[in-house]
């Protein structure tokens, strides 16, 4: 249609920028405002019904009222004779099928992010009343910021409620993400919408979609019958938590689900956040002993000594004849372990009964700590009961001596 006459004298068709199973996209100009559109013509095969097209236009004055930074705006819907359009913003950007087949599963932080702005979109069509009926990747763009952008709201809920008969021609046209109700045939609700968003979760973290089938009847029984899968089989990288949480999403039965899509983008954003408290919070890291506060300057305990090096404790500490002056210790030998200083607390140190002898003084001296400790128990000088035996044995000898002469005389005389 690009290249033919403006629709209604106004909409200048610029090039088409997809198709789907219910309309053809076209990028357009709105020469009266002067603005890029974006233009979605139905098909012939859907226009043909007075009762569709009355509740199509009914439901595009619906959506028109949803002014989200997530929604596609509708400027105007209308028609030129047997053409049927509606007219929305123009984004720029590609829709998320088109992502997951360029890079796969996406990163779980970047996938996070998508599926709620994709809940705060479609929660804030369910608080207008509106469900979309249709969510899929296709109808989801993502501009080059990441910005999420719902479309499509109200044709394929339009479509279910008047013609049902032709639901296996266009709407089946995305069966992989209908909720069990809606391959039931039942009417799809917020929750329908919910089980949608999950499938679509599912796909962005694992690059491929939970159920296939040959047919649409095989993928609807599917949907209904077999196995909810886990995100974390066909991607282990994903949080088991944030797993839990699209497989709840994607239960078979409504009440097990999240109500309205509001409810689920909220506890997403919660366990986002969680993420992040945990990534910035990092362990406590106590102050260095060596570098203690300026505020107390405690005097922190030394680290216990290593059961392998630590030197047998000792009572009492023999020294060189001289007096005892503090040293340094000299380093032991290149094959013998470094000794070394006893725990500083002498409070906490109970000295065994036996004193061990100490064979090779210039290899031990004791830490300055003790020092007052050795030198109460260790002589200056020579010690006083020596002294006094001394003067003793002195006087004994000096007594005998006079005895000695007496004996000596008469031995003699």
């Amino acid at each position: 249609m690009a290249g033919e006459a403006l629709l209604n004298n106004r909409y200048r068709l610029v090039a088409q920028q997809g198709s789907g199973g219910m309309a053809v996209i076209y990028k357009a100009i709105d020469q009266v405002l002067g603005r890029t559109v974006a233009i979605k013509v139905l098909r012939p095969s859907l226009t043909g019904d007075n009762e569709f097209l009355e509740r199509f236009r009914n439901e595009a004055r619906s959506i028109a009222n949803l002014a989200h930074p997530n929604i596609v705006t509708v400027h105007d819907v209308g028609n030129d004779g047997p053409t049927h359009y509606i007219v929305m913003e123009f984004v720029e950007g590609t829709d998320l099928k088109k992502i997951i087949r360029t890079h796969g599963s996406l990163p779980v932080d970047r996938a996070l992010n998508l599926a709620i702005q994709i809940c705060a979109g479609i929660g804030f069509a369910h608080r207008a009343g509106i469900v979309h009926a249709d969510i899929k990747p296709q109808n989801i763009l993502v501009t080059s910021d990441d910005t999420v952008k719902v479309t499509d709201f109200g044709i394929a809920q339009a479509l279910s409620d008047t013609i049902p008969g032709q639901r296996a021609d266009v709407v089946w046209g995305s069966p992989h993400y209908f909720a069990p109700e809606q391959a039931r045939g039942e009417r799809p609700t917020p929750a329908s919408d919910v089980y949608a968003i999950g499938i679509v979760m599912f796909e962005m973290l694992t690059g491929r979609l939970p159920y296939v089938g040959a047919s649409q009847q095989d993928l609807a029984l599917a949907h209904i019958r077999e196995r909810i899968p886990l995100v974390t089989e066909y991607n282990p990288n994903v949080p088991d938590e944030l797993a839990q949480i699209i497989y709840k999403v994607m239960s078979k039965e409504p009440s097990a689900r999240y109500r309205m899509a509001d409810q689920l983008g909220h506890v997403l954003e919660t366990y986002r956040d969680r993420g992040k408290q945990r990534t910035v919070s990092g362990p406590v890291v106590s102050p260095s002993p060596s570098q203690p506060s300026a505020a107390s300057r405690p005097t922190p305990p030394p680290p216990p000594p290593a059961p392998a090096e630590q030197a047998p404790p000792t009572q009492r500490y023999s020294p060189a004849p001289q007096a005892p002056q503090p040293s340094i210790p000299q380093p032991a030998p290149a094959n013998r372990p470094q000794v070394r200083p006893l725990v500083e607390d002498r409070t906490q140190y109970t000295p065994p009964p036996a004193p061990p002898q100490v064979t090779d003084s210039r290899r031990y001296a004791p830490p300055p700590a003790y020092e007052q400790f050795y030198e109460e128990e260790a002589p200056s000088g020579l010690d006083v009961v020596t002294i006094v035996l001394a003067l003793i044995a002195f006087l004994a000898v000096a007594c005998l001596f006079p005895l000695y002469i007496a004996v000596f005389q008469a031995y003699t005389g």
